[in-house]
């Protein structure tokens, strides 16, 4: 641009001042007033910093994966003890790939069509789609109520001879019961793909959640953990499984260059693959039937702003649940709480809460109480998949019955417990559900 590199860096930091005013004069947080400032159940939370980086990777101009990407990894993966990570578009995409390198043909051990995985019908509906997008088969274990995850119990009987992988998620960011379900994927010599979407911060044992899996995936949507406005993660101890979800990611290619590169291997024209002629450019080989689920630079600039603010984001989690959990267990007569097993320390991505069958009133009386009063809430997610008119008839298993699946459809629904709610606000949506229950 005709600018040394003195003249750039003035420019720059004057564009980052304005930035900065900007973001005092627009986006700084306003008044609680209860009743009238809606309580969100999530949300983003940034400063100028999260803007900064945005406008500089604007700046930079790169817009496919570049600098910022190559940082974000980089810090990601020591927070992750080390594992390889990929980033994606979002943590859909995540559970995408996650699924379809299972299936790829280059692995030994690969998944086929009509083999089945463990799963629940209680979740979000990416955890399980990936399954049905390969032509696997998902078999749907019940849940336990408090903790709303896999019955880990039942997991013998879920097993068959076409079992080759588990897809979970750790519920609202609990963990699920690490110890049962690593051992039994190890014993039975199944791929275990752990979505911790959810989960961002949460541990087992003083141990961070996405470290278990073989595969692990996150999610960087605006209500989550951290925000990259639309993006995902997918982490792996394997470099052979790191191989094939970036093939996937990247249109199924053979090649393994980053963006911008060329002749990474060494032997660009130097290969003899399949039937194509020898030597072709190996840029433009494929050895999967892949997709594009590769982001922007933007994304990975505002995260890793975000990752600084991760301690600060997991503590005010557990403070807001903690107040939730303080508050309200005096209506546990009519309210169940959420329970967690002695090792998990969760990092609340919500606050879960059934509605007991013999209370006075219905899931739909307290939920929309709370509206009215501009406290949103949601269900837990699809409640129960198999109701759902997409997956009324899909190719399925289930084990035993899935009693609390449907208890949860119709009884359970989370509050936030987001950095976004301030104690005064977490302290005013108590009040509320104070005031619902008294007037019962």
């Amino acid at each position: 641009m005709g600018m040394n590199t003195s003249r750039e860096q003035e420019i720059l930091n004057s564009i980052h001042s304005l930035v900065e005013e900007y973001c005092t004069l627009v986006h700084s947080p306003k008044p609680f007033i209860p009743g009238t400032t809606p309580v969100r159940y999530a949300g983003r939370v940034f400063g100028s910093e999260e803007v900064n980086n945005a406008v500089t990777a604007s700046l930079q101009f790169w817009l496919t994966y570049g600098p910022f990407e190559k940082e974000y990894k980089e810090q990601f993966r020591t927070i992750m003890n080390d594992r390889h990570v990929i980033l994606t578009n979002s943590g859909s995409s995540a559970n995408l790939l996650a699924i379809s390198a299972l299936t790829s043909k280059r692995l030994e051990e690969r998944l086929h069509p009509g083999d089945e995985v463990i799963t629940v019908a209680a979740g979000f509906p990416t955890t399980v789609a990936p399954i049905l997008q390969n032509s696997l088969v998902p078999v749907f274990v019940d849940v336990e109520l408090g903790h709303y995850n896999i019955n880990a119990h039942s997991l013998p009987e879920a097993l068959s001879t076409k079992t080759r992988a588990i897809m979970i998620a750790h519920t609202l960011g609990i963990p699920f019961d690490i110890d049962s379900i690593v051992s039994f994927a190890k014993e039975n010599n199944l791929y275990l793909v752990e979505d911790t979407c959810d989960a961002l911060g949460s541990t087992w044992d003083g141990k961070l959640l996405g470290t278990f899996g073989d595969i692990s995936t996150f999610s960087h949507y605006p209500p989550h953990h951290i925000t990259m406005g639309e993006g995902g993660t997918v982490t792996t101890n394997s470099g052979r499984l790191k191989r094939e979800i970036e093939s996937f990611r990247d249109w199924g290619r053979d090649c393994w260059c980053d963006t911008g590169k060329n002749n990474t291997c060494g032997k660009r024209f130097g290969w003899k693959l399949g039937s194509l002629p020898e030597g072709y450019d190996h840029k433009y080989v494929y050895g999967n039937i892949g997709y594009n689920l590769k982001g922007t630079d933007f994304g990975p600039a505002i995260g890793l702003a975000q990752l600084k603010r991760l301690p600060h984001f997991t503590q005010r989690r557990k403070e807001n649940a903690t107040l939730y959990s303080e508050r309200l267990q005096q209506y546990q007569e009519f309210l169940q709480l959420p329970s967690t097993h002695p090792k998990a320390d969760p990092s609340w991505f919500a606050y879960p809460i059934t509605v007991h069958e013999h209370a006075p009133f219905t899931k739909s009386d307290i939920v929309s109480f709370l509206e009215e009063k501009k406290i949103e809430t949601r269900p837990l997610f699809a409640g129960n998949i198999l109701q759902h008119p997409a997956y009324k008839d899909i190719p399925h298993r289930i084990v035993g019955n899935l009693k609390n699946t449907d208890a949860i459809m119709q009884r359970t629904f989370f509050i936030g417990t987001s950095p976004i709610i301030t104690t005064d606000m977490a302290t005013y949506v108590c009040d509320t559900i104070d005031s619902f229950i008294k007037k019962q």
